[in-house]
């Protein structure tokens, strides 16, 4: 009798541990790809990073933790309050363990925060404004393709130590386009240029008669556009129709992707100065998985998309590395693993959780340069990861204080 209970307990016992191992075993993930699909950045990331976490997915595999990797996503529409709802339905319903991409400053700030208190991870790619890994930033929140601060050292610190060491902003009239605005004339100031004033815009402007005259009147050698997406391309086309480049002013594009060259035709983008940490026709990495990308969209990926393959990919490698799917050891192997893919080389993760990698500063070549379908930039100069991103420490993260 003795003997049958001990047979009974100890069969209870591997069925118990049996149990409790088997779903930490056939785990998988869940990711969330949040960003705007209809609206101004629909073409800057929309769809397009939808399709770049695809790959991600199926170059690493397809499953992790003996489980599938599952991808979820929503159109935020550029509204913090509806990309909360979102996220925390995802979180709290859905058991999404990461989300990304989160094109739209405000909205990546509101995110992350929600993230934090839900000790989730949030990776972000397609915003800019620099607090995200600065004064706002989390324990689990990270940001992977630019920032603010970088594309104010590349494009603001080129062209100001090249003779247009005056400036004049377009803001877009939000979080994002303040920051853009700041770090850019920050780093102006910094090179001995001179702000002459600056004028803000709502988000998805389609007249920007009264801020292009405002600026024309300025007399500024340049003209910063603090904005992205269609605002961008809206801004640029008007602009021609004032002759603002013709007479003699220049237009810096400070958050210019390839999407919107494209849209815009080299006829109207040409020599335009802008600064991306990914170009598809590079090396021979970016152009492998560029021609991969082409053949599932019909069109060239920018830095957005680019991004969101390795952010994506990157967070895939961290579970599989820790070993859980547990957001604060997958964070601690995040900020340990090099980021090396199609995107970046040798990039880093630092304590605040920005990853630091070179970045290109191009110019938009002319018609007569271009010698193949989006073949659109000639590069100008590098951007070294330590000169384009602050150290943690000097970032004004709390959490590396």
């Amino acid at each position: 009798m003795k003997l049958g209970l001990t047979s009974a307990a100890a069969l209870c016992g591997l069925f118990l541990a049996t149990s409790t191992l088997t779903p930490a075993a056939a785990q998988g993930v869940k990711i969330g790809i949040l960003n705007d699909q209809s609206g101004v950045y629909a073409d800057y990331g929309g769809k397009w990073s939808l399709e770049a976490a695809r790959m991600a997915v199926q170059d690493f595999g397809g499953e992790v933790l003996g489980g599938k990797v599952e991808l979820v996503t929503a159109d935020h529409q550029n509204k913090p309050d509806l990309a909360a709802a979102i996220a925390r339905r995802w979180y709290d319903v859905e058991n999404v363990d990461m989300i990304t991409e989160l094109t739209t400053s405000s909205v990546a700030l509101a995110v992350q925060e929600l993230s934090a208190q839900a000790k989730k991870i949030d990776i972000v790619v397609g915003a800019a404004t620099s607090r995200i890994t600065g004064d706002a930033c989390t324990p689990y929140g990270f940001h992977w393709s630019f920032d603010t601060r970088a594309l104010g050292v590349g494009t603001g610190g080129a062209l100001t130590e090249t003779g247009g060491d005056t400036w004049f902003f377009l803001t877009a009239d939000y979080a994002f386009g303040y920051s853009l605005e700041k770090d850019t004339g920050d780093i102006v100031k910094s090179k001995g240029g001179k702000v002459l004033g600056a004028v803000r815009h709502p988000l998805n402007s389609s007249d920007f008669s009264s801020f292009l005259l405002q600026a024309q009147a300025s007399k500024a050698k340049v003209i910063g556009l603090a904005n992205a997406g269609l605002d961008t391309t809206n801004a640029v086309k008007q602009a021609a129709e004032f002759g603002i480049v013709a007479g003699g002013q220049k237009l810096a594009g400070l958050l210019l992707t390839l999407a919107e060259v494209h849209g815009l035709g080299l006829n109207a983008a040409q020599g335009l100065v802008l600064t991306e940490s990914f170009y598809w026709d590079r090396d021979d990495k970016s152009r492998e998985f560029a021609e991969r990308f082409f053949k599932r969209t019909q069109r060239m990926p920018n830095m957005i998309q680019a991004g969101t393959y390795s952010a994506t990919l990157s967070y895939l490698k961290a579970v599989k590395a820790a070993g859980t799917k547990d957001s604060d050891a997958v964070v601690k192997k995040l900020k340990e693993l090099p980021v090396d893919d199609a995107f970046a080389q040798g990039g880093k993760v630092q304590a605040n959780g920005r990853m630091v990698k070179d970045l290109y500063l191009f110019e938009v070549k002319k018609p007569s340069e271009s010698k193949k379908p989006w073949d659109y930039y000639k590069q100008l100069a590098v951007v070294p990861a330590a000169s384009a991103f602050p150290l943690a420490k000097d970032s004004g993260c709390p959490l590396t204080k």
